[in-house]
């Protein structure tokens, strides 16, 4: 018997109405971050299986938007969130939301990951670690093509948010 009750992600109308006034990024980072609030701050195995999958695929989105702006695919990787893009059906999310290119990014990186993995996962120094966009160049492209196209990708999500708003949060008075 399964004990664990669903978390709900309430936001305010009039929060989502003003953020939204100041555009899609605005709109969609104050779901992420009541979302967030909701679980605690941190996305953890317990808290991910009290999500539903819309949820956890935008949690997701956070992290890889977070760790590609800061450092590309080898920090995402050597952060330690490998086998959670990699692993899970992360792609598959963003092509059935409707995000084509992105799907095809981070089907992209899988094949790199799964080349680099092991020289990318395990601890470093920090000159071993700057050391590794060297070591793993092929990531570079896939880098570019990210950041060239963040704006719109996020502009997607939030689209895809506005329009199952139901499936992340409860709009409360």
């Amino acid at each position: 018997m399964n004990t664990t009750t669903s978390i709900t992600v309430r936001v305010a109308d009039a929060a989502l109405r003003e953020a939204a006034s100041k555009g899609f990024d605005e709109f969609l980072q104050l779901v992420i971050d009541s979302t967030k609030r909701a679980i605690g701050g941190e996305l953890t195995a317990d808290t991910m299986s009290r999500l539903n999958s819309d949820q956890v695929t935008l949690l997701a989105w956070d992290i890889v938007h977070t760790e590609l702006m800061d450092g590309g695919f080898v920090q995402l990787i050597y952060n330690g969130y490998g086998p959670f893009v990699f692993k899970n059906p992360l792609a598959k999310a963003f092509g059935l939301w409707g995000l084509r290119d992105l799907r095809k990014l981070i089907y992209d990186a899988h094949t790199l990951y799964t080349r680099y993995a092991e020289v990318i996962e395990h601890e470093m120094s920090d000159e071993e670690f700057m050391a590794l966009y060297e070591r793993c160049p092929e990531f570079d492209d896939l880098d570019d093509r990210f950041v060239e196209s963040e704006e719109q990708f996020t502009e997607q999500i939030a689209e895809y948010v506005d329009n199952h708003l139901e499936r992340f949060i409860e709009v409360t008075d």
